[in-house]
């Protein structure tokens, strides 16, 4: 493929073997199951709804499971369905070992890991450890007990600054607005210490120095664990431990986000010993009984953290495996911004011996459609992406309804619940938008999520959504349903090989190259200029057609070659 006949694409010889791959290239049964594989992350309150309440539950996840195993994912990520007063989606964690009465019961997870299991889908359950909820009976305890009390060191709490106490200790500031201290009321009546939250005031953070807080969370990992859960997504898993003497972090501190590992409340170097007990305790715990015992179960990081040398020592040997690249999600549509991210997250990743986690959406984002421009462009470069990030060698994870190439939804104020939108004073709309529920069937809202009226749903859905159902797509060659369908068909073929990842094409904005492993080459086209195909290149998918032998702007295609071909390029 070429830009102009002087500009040619460089063209693979054979791939050598590695993770995913045996001596010969074929699949490899023995490697870890998670270093090659797409997990699909379900919001449950938004993904299907089976008593008619209007709320997504853990029974409507299980009905629908057969959708990703015909999507042909290796494992499913559940987000928070924990007991939560829902000041933060879910994320206010009142008890982090049952199950929310909206949501079902412990013998509606256990059918859904057991359902998943018979569909050979691995589960990963979130584990939110840097705070609770504020109606979580420790803090209620705390909040009751009065300064220098044994249930106040499980948190936060510290005397404020002034003569009386009553400027918060320090200048840090809330991911969602506002300072992160709150200050509560006495027992006696008086106005007392404040606790640390660096979300919202209802998620006052927990102190990691404090041994119950620590035997606690060993405590809820064994009993997922005896659930049959094969792994964890840790949520904001950077930010556990705060400096010692909670120190100012200073002007600017949410300014310049690659630089957030500057701050004292952020990547401190006590989390490793962390990760590692938990590690081993993932290793060594026994299985479920009568349970098929786990290859490896998983730790997932979610690590606001963009220096890649440092985020690398998350998943150094002994920690854990993955750790979301938020990088990759966060680059613009723009081919040497993209080039860029994925050579230096791949080099960093190389140098501890781990896979790069590629990651397009999730619930906290602004949905690629919409990102990328919006309309029939955002959803061209949506769909290009998507290809580009598949054919990546490592793992990557699939949001619920990207698979369906859904926008943003612009929500009425009124039905807005992030708290991102009150704690910026109506500046900043949030992330509900992107946990609208999905559209499953028919031509009118709620499209088969719920039985429910529309109005009565845990969020509206557009009246345009109609074509975008996954019973619309499921019969449409050109959907993009279909090309994830087929892209993750293609995956599982040409598993990726344990060579260093070349990015091949000018070192520009145009376009670039790679191989995944044997036989299978993708290319991305980010300019005006076509990319003329190779005589001898045979396109396996593309992501918008293919106008003769060229590939237009904003379109990604794989593709393998004839033998001639690379019997030709093994002799050079």
């Amino acid at each position: 493929m070429s830009g102009t006949p002087d500009d040619a694409a460089s063209v693979p010889g054979p791939a050598k073997a590695g993770p995913g791959t045996d001596e010969e290239g074929r699949p490899d049964t023995a490697a870890p199951w998670w270093r090659d594989a797409v997990c699909y992350e379900i919001y449950p309150r938004s993904f299907a709804d089976s008593d008619g309440d209007g709320t997504g539950d853990l029974p409507g996840a299980t009905a629908r499971l057969e959708h990703l195993r015909s999507l042909g994912v290796d494992a499913v990520w559940i987000t928070p369905f924990y007991p939560s007063p829902l000041a933060d989606g879910g994320y206010d964690i009142a008890d982090h070992t049952a199950v929310a009465c909206d949501l079902g019961s412990t013998a509606d997870f256990d059918a859904l890991v057991q359902r998943a299991h018979t569909l050979d889908l691995k589960v990963l359950i979130d584990l939110v450890p840097n705070h609770t909820s504020d109606q979580h009976p420790w803090f209620r305890e705390a909040a009751a007990a009065g300064p220098g009390s044994r249930a106040r060191q499980r948190y936060v709490f510290r005397p404020g600054r002034g003569a009386n106490g009553e400027l918060p200790p320090n200048d840090w500031q809330s991911a969602f607005g506002g300072p992160a201290w709150t200050r509560v009321g006495e027992p006696d009546g008086s106005p007392g210490e404040w606790y640390l939250h660096l979300h919202a005031p209802e998620q006052p953070d927990l102190n990691w120095r404090d041994h119950e807080v620590v035997t606690d969370f060993e405590r809820i990992l064994k009993h997922w664990l005896d659930l049959g859960v094969d792994g964890f997504r840790i949520d904001v898993a950077h930010t556990l431990f705060k400096a010692e003497g909670l120190p100012d972090a200073g002007p600017g501190q949410h300014q310049d986000i690659h630089r957030n590992h500057l701050m004292p409340y952020y990547d401190q170097d006590e989390l490793h010993p962390l990760f590692r007990n938990w590690r081993a305790l993932l290793d060594s715990h026994p299985a479920p009984p009568g349970a098929v015992p786990p290859r490896e179960r998983v730790m997932v990081a979610e690590t606001g953290i963009f220096e890649r040398e440092r985020l690398a020592r998350y998943v150094r040997p002994g920690e854990m495996q993955q750790t979301f690249n938020f990088a990759f999600l966060e680059c613009p549509w723009d081919g040497k911004a993209m080039r860029d991210v994925i050579e230096e997250s791949v080099g960093a990743m190389q140098a501890v011996g781990a896979p790069v986690t590629w990651v397009l959406s999730s619930h906290d984002a602004v949905r690629p459609v919409t990102r990328y421009g919006g309309g029939r462009i955002g959803e061209r470069r949506a769909r290009a992406a998507a290809l580009l990030m598949l054919a990546l060698p490592g793992a990557s994870y699939v949001y619920q309804g990207e698979e369906l190439g859904l926008p943003q939804v612009q929500l009425p104020d009124d039905r807005l619940r992030d708290p991102l939108w009150e704690r910026s004073g109506h500046h900043e709309r949030g992330r509900d938008g992107c946990r609208v529920p999905l559209p499953w069937q028919g031509d009118t809202a709620p499209y088969g999520f719920s039985t429910a009226a529309p109005e009565d749903c845990w969020f509206p859905q557009p009246a345009h959504w109609a074509g975008l159902t996954a019973t619309a797509q499921e019969n449409e060659a050109d959907s993009v349903l279909a090309l994830y369908r087929r892209a993750l068909q293609l995956r599982r073929a040409h598993p990726a090989a344990d060579a260093v990842l070349k990015l091949d094409g000018p070192h520009s904005s145009e376009w670039f190259g790679f191989e995944r492993g044997p036989g299978l080459r993708c290319v991305v086209n980010f300019g005006a200029q076509p990319l003329s195909l190779d005589d001898d290149a045979e396109v396996l998918l593309s992501s918008a057609p293919v106008d003769g032998r060229s590939v237009p702007q904003d379109t990604a295609v794989w593709m393998t070659y004839k033998e001639k071909h690379s019997e030709r390029q093994a002799q050079r």
